[in-house]
């Protein structure tokens, strides 16, 4: 059947296309469709919202049923306004500013609702920003890196000829091993900054699954008692092209991140970390839209990341633990970026959540 007659067949179809929230409701507010978007948006199947009242969605339902009222019954043609929808998350349910427009159909007994997140733009922006950042933070590091490397082998080298002339005088060889020491210490520090750039791309089959169970198994090694790792996986999302070793890194630096956040809650015994995977439907990264992503999400019940520095640990050599590098989070983002993906996060005390997106096919 060609692409034309299905959507003849089925006339909703057309509404799964569009990157808004779209349902279509009785004038009281029972919801006989919704469309990929919103199902996408608020984490329900499609089945479980038709059937319900939308205005039960929302923080306060009242606009919503006087609006739909005077719509359905001619008083206007449309309305405006905006609400607070309520998504469901681990329990509980988050507030998700949206602008809602309601308009009349064909038939008196059909509304037409629409939702648009308010701040779907600001996030646009944002990601779009963000991925500028990271390319001149890419740059940036890379040839500070390169700057560093050159006169750093020249003194450990220079270090390395003056103790073999200082032979046999300890107190002043122990000087020259001190900048032998420190020279490879930064040393090292300078290879982690030029491993995205230096190690191919090494594209296969990825299984999404593999990885978090790859990750899992390493963080219940090293924390066999206190932390409890949990798995939320949709089986259905599909093997995809991609370096499977950069995103078992990606996201192992993130799970440590959470762990070091996690130690207090690890010796009380009352640690956790969820790797969640699901399908997002219509996503917009960057400036591209996909039809499908993967979407990754690893959430922990830690003290959540600093505020002052909440907006900047993507950065490379930002950290707010003593003596960490400030290199996981930024390699992570690169190796996301590398998959056109996105990474961000959300914190607050008690709960941190990373949500990586990457394209499917």
């Amino acid at each position: 059947m060609s692409r034309m007659a299905a959507e003849t067949t089925d006339p909703l179809a057309a509404f799964d296309l569009l990157a808004t929230m779209v349902a279509l409701v009785q004038p009281d507010g029972l919801c006989l469709h919704a469309n990929t978007a919103f199902e996408n948006l608020l984490g329900v199947a499609r089945r479980a919202l038709m059937g319900t009242m939308l205005p039960d969605w929302l923080a306060d339902a009242q606009p919503l049923r006087e609006t739909l009222a005077a719509v359905s019954a001619n008083r206007i043609a449309s309305g405006r306004f905006d609400a607070q929808l309520r998504r469901p998350a681990g329990g509980q349910h988050e507030l998700l500013p949206v602008h809602v427009i309601v308009n009349q159909t064909e038939d008196a007994e059909r509304v037409l609702v629409e939702m648009i997140e308010i701040e779907q733009q600001t996030r646009q922006d944002r990601e779009e920003r963000t991925q500028g950042q990271a390319q001149a933070n890419k740059e940036l590091v890379r040839n500070l890196a390169h700057e560093i490397k050159n006169p750093l082998g020249g003194i450990r080298g220079a270090a390395q000829l003056l103790g073999m002339e200082l032979e046999g005088k300890r107190e002043l060889t122990e000087y020259t091993q001190v900048i032998i020491a420190e020279a490879d210490r930064l040393q090292l520090l300078v290879d982690r900054l030029l491993a995205p750039h230096r190690r191919a791309h090494i594209v296969a089959d990825v299984n999404i699954h593999e990885v978090c169970e790859r990750v899992r198994a390493l963080v219940v090694a090293e924390h066999p008692r206190g932390l409890a790792v949990k798995r939320d996986y949709d089986t259905s999302i599909p093997e995809f092209r991609g370096d499977r070793e950069q995103l078992i890194q990606a996201v192992l630096n993130i799970a440590h991140n959470a762990v070091q956040a996690l130690e207090p809650r690890i010796q009380a015994g009352d640690a956790e970390m969820r790797l969640r995977t699901r399908i997002a439907r219509q996503v917009t990264i960057g400036k591209l839209r996909w039809r499908l992503a993967l979407e990754l999400l690893i959430e922990d019940n830690g003290p959540g990341v600093p505020g002052a520095i909440r907006e900047r640990i993507f950065f490379p050599l930002v950290t707010g633990r003593e003596g960490g590098s400030g290199l996981g989070l930024t390699l992570a983002q690169t190796f996301v970026q590398q998959h056109q993906g996105t990474i961000e996060c959300a914190s607050q005390p008690g709960r941190t959540l990373f949500t990586i997106l990457i394209p499917l096919p």
